[in-house]
């Protein structure tokens, strides 16, 4: 295939209208995959749900092959393309025999608008900026976890075997009392009839993880995206050489002429002196 006749291709490929045809395709089957789940609706439509689903992966692979020979080797070198390349090779596996388990991955495939939607793709880049952050804050609540678990199964492990017995079961009843699902009445009121200042030790743990160290996370996560809408906002800016934003532009403007009015002034002052 002749060059200028792949860049048409490539370009057709990457404009707007082809991947608005892409997405509207992702939902489409993400839909027809949920309705091969309903045994009803595969006895009456199954045959046209499968037809549909083979077409969207001709379409897929079509757009995957269209990008290669566009970009050649430069399309790997792109994240959101090695992810798109992934979830459609997923989809090419073989699913009969022993494979056959591999055809539930084809729901996979809807995972493909996160790289297709603008605003999806914005916020996978924040939260993949903000892995180290969550990664510490992650460890941290490991280690509070671990402490925690130490002390209960100490303090009620003889007492409450079934919650407390271990470290294990103490990290695990330590979690539903941090997600705070029935932490009162289903835990923590029993363990206090049997030691009444119990409620000091799960009060503690819950404002230290539950109301602190998780909104940890939050912060970091909307830090993050703030960073990353200012980045972006700075690459346009940037564009063409070191273009001010609009307000800074009229600024600028407004002290420039501020000073041409002033020289002015002066001029006018001193003819008439003159």
């Amino acid at each position: 295939m002749e060059a200028p006749t792949v860049n048409k291709l490539g370009q057709f490929i990457e404009g707007q209208l082809a991947q608005g045809f892409i997405t509207a395709l992702i939902v489409l089957n993400a839909i027809s995959l949920g309705l091969e789940t309903n045994t009803g609706i595969v006895t009456l439509y199954g045959d046209i749900l499968h037809k549909f689903d083979v077409f969207v992966l001709a379409i897929f692979c079509i757009e995957i092959g269209g990008k290669l020979l566009y970009r050649r080797l430069g399309f790997f070198k792109n994240g959101w393309n090695l992810f798109d390349f992934a979830i459609v090779a997923i989809a090419l596996v073989p699913s009969s025999g022993p494979l056959a388990v591999l055809r539930t991955l084809r729901i996979f495939r809807a995972m493909r608008l996160l790289s297709v939607v603008p605003s999806m793709r914005k916020v996978i880049q924040a939260l993949l900026t903000a892995i180290p952050g969550i990664f510490s804050v992650g460890l941290m609540i490991l280690l509070i976890f671990y402490v925690s678990a130490v002390l209960a199964t100490n303090f009620f492990g003889a007492s409450f075997d079934e919650w407390f017995g271990g470290i294990g079961k103490s990290m695990f009843t330590l979690f539903q009392i941090m997600t705070l699902e029935s932490w009162s009445m289903g835990i923590v009121r029993p363990v206090m009839k049997e030691f009444p200042l119990a409620w000091i030790f799960f009060v503690l743990f819950i404002l230290v993880t539950t109301f602190a160290v998780l909104n940890l996370f939050i912060g970091i996560i909307v830090d993050a995206m703030q960073r990353q809408s200012l980045d972006e906002q700075q690459a346009r800016h940037g564009e063409g050489g070191d273009t001010l934003p609009e307000a800074e532009k009229i600024y600028t403007e407004l002290q420039n002429l501020r000073t041409e009015v002033r020289a002015l002034t002066a001029a006018l002052a001193a003819r008439q002196k003159d």
